[in-house]
């Protein structure tokens, strides 16, 4: 019995067990005639297989590659429905329209301006500019006028009231100043921007605009302000010169696109300005031609190629401060404002062209043809 034990325990311990050393021959010698020597615990079992063969052999969705579909019987996901809400938020913006009387009534305005700026730059002699001076500050009221009631500053009837005192200021110093000079209206100009300024300060409901409407207030003083330069011009050697083909440019480029709107207003600028941009382009090439055809005309330095220069000038300082009218007019009716009365709303454009090119004229007169 121990020999039997002993002899199980040696072959037993092997981790293969051949038939030949167990005393029986295999007449193969393939894997068949390997035994294990002691069952081992498969956890493999029945048990194992059977789940395996439920499941039907699928990965789990943690593993990678994971392409498992959706389990039977479950609801299949909704498509997305488009949002309703951003459809509105992006709403079709009405195109204003353009009226054609309008447009032809702001071509006649702007055409006034221009021949009474070339008319009184041309009758005033060295001891007659009181008539321009006083033609020029009725030409300050309309500014006045028109950019109060369109832009509302604080304090409207101060600030009013002191551009006025700055109209006649600058106005009276230009016509009997020792020297033609632009320093003393600039002086004038800033010492009514201050005054007016403190003048919004005494109301709170004033004060709390007046970090938002300085500029509408310096655009007021200094548009009236402006108006003066005309008369210093005059007393100069070229600046009458200027004055004039500045004048015809401008108003030739006013008159040609505000018509051409009235007749085809295409393509339009923008669905909320009623301006087109082939009358814009047609009156930039018209006054730069005017322009140099005056310069044909006058006198040295005056010639062709500084004409259309000088014409251009005044042409592209006319458009940009017409536009910018417009599209501030736009963007005032889309925030909901209050419109102002229509008259001061419509000459605001060529009022403000104009005030604008008196300091672009000095300019060219003292930088460009000297």
């Amino acid at each position: 019995m121990n020999a039997l034990l002993a002899y199980k325990w040696r072959f037993c311990n092997k981790p293969f067990t051949s038939t030949a050393e167990l005393g029986v021959r295999s007449a193969s010698g393939t894997i068949a005639g390997v035994f294990p020597t002691m069952p081992q615990d498969d956890p493999w079992d029945a048990d194992a297989s059977r789940e395996i063969a439920r499941s039907g052999g699928k990965r789990s969705s943690a593993g990678f590659g994971d392409d498992s579909e959706p389990v039977s019987g479950a609801p299949a996901p909704r498509p997305e429905e488009p949002d309703e809400d951003a459809d509105d938020e992006f709403e079709e913006i009405e195109e204003v329209p353009v009226r054609r009387q309008l447009s032809l009534a702001i071509a006649g305005f702007a055409g006034l301006l221009s021949v009474g700026l070339v008319l009184g730059a041309l009758t005033s002699a060295p001891d007659s500019r009181l008539p321009y001076a006083i033609v020029l500050f009725g030409v300050q009221l309309l500014y006045l006028l028109a950019w109060v009631m369109a832009l509302n500053p604080p304090a409207a009837a101060v600030t009013a009231g002191i551009a006025v005192v700055v109209g006649l200021v600058a106005d009276y110093l230009a016509v009997t100043g020792e020297q033609a000079a632009l320093m003393p209206l600039v002086w004038v100009a800033a010492g009514g921007f201050v005054a007016a300024l403190l003048g919004q300060l005494f109301r709170a409901s004033d004060r709390a605009r007046l970090t938002d409407s300085w500029r509408t207030t310096l655009a007021i003083v200094a548009g009236v302000a402006a108006y003066a330069i005309p008369i210093v011009l005059t007393r100069q050697e070229t600046g009458a010169q200027t004055m004039i083909v500045c004048a015809v440019a401008a108003g030739v480029a006013l008159v040609i696109a505000r018509t051409t709107d009235a007749i085809f207003p295409k393509p339009r600028i923008a669905a909320q300005v009623p301006r087109g941009v082939a009358g814009i382009v047609a009156g930039a090439m018209l006054g730069t031609l005017a322009g140099a055809a005056l310069g044909s005309f006058l006198v040295l330095p005056f010639t062709p190629a500084k004409g259309a220069v000088i014409g251009l000038t005044a042409v592209v300082v006319a458009h940009l401060v017409d536009l910018a009218v417009n599209f501030g007019q736009a963007g005032r009716q889309l925030a909901g404002d209050a419109p102002t009365f229509w008259v001061a709303r419509h000459m605001q454009g060529p009022l403000g062209a104009f005030a604008l090119l008196s300091p672009a004229a000095y300019a060219l007169s003292h930088w460009f043809l000297t």
